[in-house]
């Protein structure tokens, strides 16, 4: 463990975010069933769609910047980013499909 006091404290701080492995946003842990979804709960997971788009991109530019510092092969910050970007997009289409269904049923 690390022990920093006073000033030292700030720069503790930075040097363990510093060596900080990049972590992997968790997806969505639900997407609404249009059949049986109000409207409130259709925006709301349209909302955490949208957050957990901007943690990808977040994470994203973690890996980026480990690549940078060497602290991360280019092939697998390649296989780190292609299993963030396919999880991403298969719950935007699962969202993206009871999206469709929901405004079916609502027209």
């Amino acid at each position: 463990h690390r022990r920093c006091f006073g000033f030292g404290i700030a720069t503790c701080l930075i040097a363990i975010s510093a060596h900080a492995a990049c972590t992997l946003p968790p997806p969505p842990s639900k997407v609404p069933d249009a059949a049986v979804a109000t409207e409130q709960e259709m925006i709301a997971a349209m909302e955490t769609l949208k957050r957990y788009d901007t943690d990808v991109r977040n994470y994203t530019k973690c890996l980026g910047f480990e690549l940078s510092q060497h602290r991360l092969s280019a092939e697998t910050k390649v296989l780190k980013l292609n299993e963030a970007i396919d999880t991403f997009k298969a719950i935007a289409e699962k969202f993206n499909e009871q999206v469709r269904l929901f405004k079916a049923k609502s027209a």
